[in-house]
């Protein structure tokens, strides 16, 4: 290595050293998040300190990005080095790479609040490019031309194309994206540490003194008896795979951990049912998780793997239901159903429940029939009713809880064409979490039942900032007019359905007041599918509302989308038809262009127009954007 040579690396050495913090927060947010956040914290150092050229061979590109002060010398040259490890990540690894191993923990960032989250959840439905082209940006505070240059000479596909995906996710979320980026969620330097299963961790010591025994004492005996035909010894140490599949080694969380834990979702559930130390029980379930047969029906909801258990899973419950034997885990990512009845094949069910909380971790679906089904609730719910959307009026009814947690048989929505009723659970937490909080969850036909929340109109000043339960007198008025619209969602791994009455307008010749709503459905992968709902005065509180509009895998209605327009032609009292329109808060005016053209400098517009006559309608943005109107 020439003394020139020797100079870059060390240069390259110091700007780590003094940048470690930063390179490892931008490696983090490239690589993906099917890794889980342990691996990805490992990954991340592990990268960052493989960074450091070898001085065999020097850059010789010309690096973008050069406003980076000449004190920090090699910075950009092991950025681009960081680049492209974390980047090759999405790819399968053509050879063995070193990770920080940690023995007996798990290491995470610090938990954010809800924007966090919603932040998380839509970097996830990025690619890895796209993800380094919003660090770049707002973490390295480089330019657009600076962020293309730079990921192209890290090997990225279309660094165009990444860099319009973080433009668009930067328009959606608003100028608090670097701000988030910057907290703690996102920081794998510092990091919480849990154990792992302390109890495994002690037999799998003494296993390990006990095999160095046996290893001793009967190796001459192997060496005599020779090995199989490669001259490998016959037997084999417990794999992990295997580890996995062992019910004594399944996790069990203890009894009101719950109460005591910032974290409340499917991990503080405790082990619940009358079968949990069934060992025959657990380990067929286990069994046929890991290597189902041809005849064991297996169900899954959109998006979510079937693939085996990767170490063991936690138990939630084991017991006799309607005549069926269930056993169900939760491995961190999924909650797994195995189902046993007397006469027929087993059954396994799989539903994704990453980044559940307090109410989409409050309860599943234990069991279900010919109309009905039955929840499994948390154990942190204090009270079950059940109510029906399309009387919104009427009083909730007590729902039955067994002591292991099994709630009576509840009607389960309809699956037709007829929609005379729409049931739903209400649940109230304990106060040993948070006060006074009820929520509803519906069943959608999938293993993990669905959080419905509504967001009232805006008032005087900017709407709320994120929706409210839907459990009050205006969220159960509003939902009784879609409740039924909910049927297209089933079996799509819906996680929420938030109803964000987004505008009202006072109709022509004094036709009363309509509500605009746009109902966002999000799943448990990322994406959401928005309808933008048309609600006129009714005659009856459970008369269905008019869908104006829709779209899918979209942003729109949420925080990282929060302006919505929409349009509908409809029919005066005098027979009369007009073209109505409203926007949400942030749109400043509406424009109808085509054979009706019309403007105003308000969010709502109604303008009498022919009832087939093409129009088409956009608001106008503060920022001097156009948003066309949604449409079915």
């Amino acid at each position: 290595m020439d003394e020139r040579t020797r100079a870059d690396v060390e240069r390259a050495e110091a700007a780590i050293v003094e940048h470690y913090p930063r390179l490892v927060r931008l490696a983090y947010l490239v690589l993906p998040p099917s890794m889980g956040r342990h691996r990805r914290v490992l990954t991340a150092h592990g990268l960052v300190q493989r960074a450091l050229p070898t001085g065999r061979r020097r850059q010789k590109r010309v690096l973008p990005g050069q406003r980076v002060p000449q004190a920090e010398g090699g910075y950009p040259l092991v950025r681009l080095r960081v680049l492209q490890l974390a980047l090759a990540q999405e790819r399968p690894p053509r050879r063995w790479s070193a990770v920080p191993f940690v023995r007996g923990l798990r290491l995470f960032p610090r938990a954010g609040g809800a924007d966090e989250l919603a932040l998380d959840q839509a970097l996830s439905a990025l690619s890895a490019p796209e993800r380094a082209a919003v660090g770049l940006w707002h973490l390295e505070d480089l330019d657009e031309d600076d962020v293309v240059a730079l990921l192209d000479a890290a090997g990225a596909d279309d660094p165009g194309a990444a860099q319009r995906a973080a433009v668009a996710l930067d328009r959606e979320s608003g100028p608090e994206t670097a701000t988030l980026l910057d907290s703690g969620e996102f920081d794998p330097c510092t990091v919480q540490t849990r154990p792992t299963d302390l109890l495994r961790r002690r037999q799998l010591t003494r296993a390990a003194v006990a095999a160095a025994v046996v290893l001793a004492v009967g190796g001459a005996v192997l060496g005599a008896v020779g090995g199989g035909p490669d001259g490998r010894p016959r037997g084999r140490g417990t794999t992990v795979a295997e580890q996995a599949l062992d019910p004594d080694r399944l996790l069990r969380t203890p009894n009101d951990a719950w109460a005591d834990t910032s974290r409340v979702d499917f991990t503080a559930w405790s082990p619940r049912g009358s079968e949990t130390d069934d060992r025959e029980l657990l380990g067929r379930a286990l069994r046929v998780w890991a290597d189902p047969g041809h005849d064991v029906h297996i169900t899954a909801s959109a998006g979510t793997s079937t693939r085996p258990p990767d170490q063991p899973p936690r138990l939630l419950y084991a017991g006799l239901i309607d005549d069926v034997m269930v056993a169900v885990f939760h491995d961190g990512e999924r909650l797994v159903r195995y189902a046993e009845p007397r006469n027929a094949p087993a059954s396994l069910e799989f539903a994704r429940v990453d980044n559940a909380d307090l109410t989409t971790g409050g309860a599943l679906v234990i069991g279900r029939g010919e109309g009905w089904m039955r929840f499994l609730i948390a154990p942190w719910v204090s009270d079950a009713t059940t109510r029906d959307l399309l009387t919104p009026k009427s009083p909730v009814k007590p729902l039955h809880v067994a002591p292991d947690g099994v709630t009576d048989r509840v009607p389960t929505p309809p699956t037709g064409a007829s929609c005379g009723q729409w049931p739903v659970a209400q649940f109230r937490s304990s106060e040993r979490v948070v006060e006074h909080h009820s929520f509803l969850m519906t069943d959608l036909g999938d293993l993990a039942p669905v959080h419905l929340t509504y967001l009232p109109p805006p008032a005087a000043g900017p709407p709320a900032e994120g929706p409210a339960e839907a459990t009050g007198a205006p969220a159960l008025l509003n939902w009784a007019h879609s409740a039924c619209s909910l049927r297209e969602l089933r079996g799509a791994g819906v996680r929420s359905v938030d109803n964000w009455a987004y505008a009202q307008q006072s109709l022509p010749e004094h036709g009363g007041r309509a509500t605009w709503v746009c109902s966002r459905a999000d799943t448990w992968q990322g994406p959401g599918r928005v309808t933008v709902q048309f609600q006129p005065p009714a005659a009856r509180p459970a008369d269905p509302a008019q869908i104006v509009g829709r779209a899918r895998d979209t942003a729109a209605c949420s925080r990282y989308g929060r302006q919505v327009v929409g349009d509908t032609r409809w029919r005066a009292a005098s027979g009369k038809w007009y073209l109505l329109a409203a926007g949400s808060h942030g749109v400043r005016g509406l424009d109808v262009t085509g054979a009706v053209r019309h403007g105003t400098a308000g969010a709502t517009l109604a303008v009498r127009a022919p009832q087939d006559a093409p129009a088409q309608v956009a608001g106008r943005l503060p920022d001097g954007g156009r948003l066309h109107a949604l449409r079915s």
